[in-house]
């Protein structure tokens, strides 16, 4: 079995599921990602990924009546810096005050990976520190102009024009894109299912 259903509309987690060799079909999983008062960033990284995931069980069973054929997997991202969210900017001035806050420093990004199988729900997080190189009011201003920013949490894609920003990664670059392979396939695995690289006839 090399299906599963995505409890995202992220491309970057789709194409990193397809360039493993599974086929992705997606399952709509809309929740409030509004973060609790004082809220860790691992708590809400967390939480955002067991409702995504229970928001996509939820309208497969009002859809049908029969149990998800296949694995649905849902994800959450989240950049922290000392703790605190940095969601998705919200205007070209807040990702220019997100890239300031971050520049010079080592920030933490978390993605939360969740898999339900078989009435089996499973997840576990994922955390590396990017630490960005000191960025010119310049520098910001272009990248602001490129668009990149504008839907990614912490207002940076590290995949895109924003990799030139990072000195230094300390764990998964597929973590820091949404959706980190090694711990997927750990939770896939666990569930008993096929991982890749899979054997074809």
């Amino acid at each position: 079995m090399n299906t599963v259903y995505l409890a995202s509309g992220s491309p970057r987690r789709r194409e990193i599921l397809e360039n493993l060799g599974y086929t992705v079909a997606r399952l709509r999983a809309e929740i409030d990602e509004t973060p609790y008062l004082h809220e860790a960033a691992a708590a809400y990284v967390a939480r955002m990924a067991l409702e995504k995931n229970a928001a996509a069980v939820a309208y497969w069973q009002a859809q049908h009546p029969f149990a998800p054929e296949y694995p649905l997997l849902s994800a959450d991202t989240t950049v922290a810096l000392h703790n605190h969210i940095l969601g998705k900017p919200q205007s070209a001035e807040d990702a220019a005050d997100i890239l300031r806050r971050l520049s010079g420093t080592t920030h933490q990004v978390l993605t939360a990976v969740c898999v339900y199988w078989q009435g089996d729900t499973r997840a576990l997080i994922q955390q590396s520190d990017v630490t960005f190189k000191t960025l010119s009011e310049a520098e910001i201003a272009a990248y602001i102009t490129s668009g990149e920013p504008m839907d990614k949490a912490g207002a940076y894609g590290i995949q895109g024009l924003g990799g030139i920003f990072v000195e230094n990664l300390r764990g998964s670059f597929t973590g820091v894109m949404g959706l980190p392979v090694f711990e997927t396939v750990t939770l896939l695995k666990s569930l008993g299912l096929a991982t890749p690289p899979f054997q074809t006839a």
